[in-house]
């Protein structure tokens, strides 16, 4: 692969920022669209498959697709987990909040990280289960111990749904990284037409009446699974993984940060404790750190 010249490598950081601003802000557009995650969901997939059709067209990032029955198969699939995981997901934040959902969610690397060893007996380094630990206490303390203890039922089952999301997050990714390394953007379209025909039947008709609600929808599709996946895409082929590894943590903290600014939603200093493990966590695996302990460890190789 040629080497991306420093205008490039800038381009592309920036690109990468911004996507991870937008994503941030997911929570509250499903929130202020007043809909079910179901209804939210669907419409996410609707108009974010119209602008990827669009844009894919016109770029011509989808010929051939429709005859590669291997990477269709592996995208439907792969869609189905996606489309499972973001209604979980939406479901979670609004049983519990959008801050402590997207905390909790951020699980889902460690979750690929297992299944890959699991499933695929994908060979990991020593430190990298350490790090998977650490990170995992991490989401315990961000859920918010003391409400867990409570044993408020509603917030619990919150909790749950963003742990199935996580799962089925990590499922999905892994099936996708094995289809979509050549063709991400394709894949990331059948994904949304995925949905679409998934939740069609499903959808709330009452969102079909005029209202505010649709400008919420709107953006939920276009910017979320629409210019988000493209300045992702466009992005990742510029920049070593150290640093979108380092940057994806713009999403937690812009959903934090607007779940305070707009709902007055704020975390407990054990909830900071945990957003700092889950950080601390998901950098020594992405950046190959050793644990302080156990140095004697041979690193094993990567796949």
């Amino acid at each position: 692969m040629q080497a991306s010249s420093p205008s490039q490598a800038w381009l592309a950081l920036w690109q990468l920022v911004v996507a991870e601003i937008l994503i941030g802000s997911v929570g509250v557009f499903v929130h202020e669209s007043g809909q079910d995650p179901i209804t939210a969901v669907f419409y996410r997939c609707l108009f974010g498959a119209v602008f990827l059709l669009a844009w894919g067209i016109a770029r011509g990032h989808l010929q051939g697709v429709w005859r590669d029955r291997v990477f269709l198969r592996g995208a439907v699939i792969s869609g189905v987990l996606l489309v499972l995981n973001w209604v979980a997901l939406f479901a979670g934040m609004a049983r519990s909040s959008i801050g402590v959902a997207t905390m909790v969610y951020h699980c889902f690397p460690f979750v690929m990280l297992i299944l890959a060893a699991l499933v695929l007996k994908e060979r990991t380094r020593p430190a990298d289960w350490g790090w998977t630990v650490l990170a995992f206490v991490g989401v315990a303390a961000s859920a918010d111990p003391m409400q867990v203890l409570a044993g408020s039922s509603g917030y619990l089952l919150g909790i749950g749904l963003t742990l199935l999301a996580a799962l089925l997050c990590g499922a999905s990714l892994l099936m996708s990284r094995q289809i979509g390394r050549e063709r991400p953007f394709a894949l990331v379209t059948v994904q949304c037409l995925v949905g679409v025909l998934m939740l069609a039947g499903f959808s709330d008709a009452g969102a079909l009446h005029l209202g505010g609600h649709w400008v919420w929808l709107i953006g939920l599709g276009i910017i979320h699974s629409g210019i988000v996946y493209v300045l992702f895409y466009s992005s990742y082929r510029h920049l070593p993984v150290a640093t979108i590894a380092v940057i994806a943590f713009v999403y937690p903290l812009v959903a934090l940060l607007l779940d305070y600014v707009v709902y007055g939603h704020r975390l407990s200093p054990i909830q900071l404790a945990g957003l700092g493990l889950i950080v601390v966590g998901t950098l020594g695996v992405n950046l190959k750190w050793s644990l302080p302990v156990g140095r004697k460890l041979s690193p094993v190789s990567e796949q």
